[in-house]
Parts: C-alpha cells; structure tokens; sequence
C-alpha cells in the first residue's frame, strides 16, 4: 500500500526554543502551539488538521537533539510565494544560503535560510495558476 505522504512529522532541534519560535512565528506570520513533556518542550507549526497530513515542531531537548546546518533538510510550506518569507529571514536573525529559485515550471520554486539555531532549513511553493 502506498503512503499518502513521505512524511508525517519532523522536529527542528532548538538550543533556545523561545528564540526560534520567535523566528519562525516572525518569518511565517503563524503563531506556534506549546507542547510540553518531561524532558522535552515543542512548539509545532500550526495546521488546521494535525490528523490529516504533515505537521512538525521545534524540539528542545539538550539531551537528544543539536542544531545543525549540515544534516537532513526539511523543506517547508512557503505558499503562496518563497520570496516573501525569505524577505523576513535576515530582519529575524536568520540567514538566506539559496535565493528564491525556479525548480521547474511543473515543481515550483524553493529557497534555502540557516535559522536562529543555526539549522538549514529550505523553503518550497508551487507555481500558483
């Protein structure tokens, strides 16, 4: 049977998880849910129906999770257009590594920012019609 999505959940590793929901919350105009659990505090992006696709959060858990910029890159929902989040991600505290570039016509386009924490993390949208 085929999965309906290749991904259902992701975490971005923290090291100050109030200063990357900041980022974030900035970046993508959103306001982030607080998860919390012994050991472990989140913050997920907020979808309309966490049941019915793909959501992630921003993990802090010194113990089990570290920032990188050189690991697996999570690509994220920059809908309508990857252009305006990559314009707030230097004025946040981030920084842009790949400008907005066309994939294909049929694909979209994506972009590539380090964040806060110092993870790289890419952006896509889809042509809209």
């Amino acid at each position: 049977m085929a999965q309906q999505h290749a991904v259902s959940w992701f975490e971005i590793p923290t090291s100050d998880i109030d200063r990357a929901q900041k980022f974030y919350e900035s970046i993508f105009g959103i306001e982030m849910v607080p998860m919390n659990f012994p050991n472990l505090q989140m913050r997920m992006f907020p979808v309309q129906d966490p049941m019915s696709g793909v959501s992630g959060a921003l993990s802090y858990a010194p113990d089990f999770y570290e920032p990188a910029s050189n690991g697996t890159m999570v690509y994220l929902n920059a809908n309508p257009d990857v252009q305006v989040v990559l314009d707030k991600v230097e004025g946040a505290g981030g920084r842009v590594l790949v400008p907005k570039t066309e994939v294909s016509p049929e694909i979209g386009f994506m972009g590539v920012f380090i964040d806060t924490e110092g993870n790289r993390v890419a952006l896509h949208s889809i042509p809209q019609k």
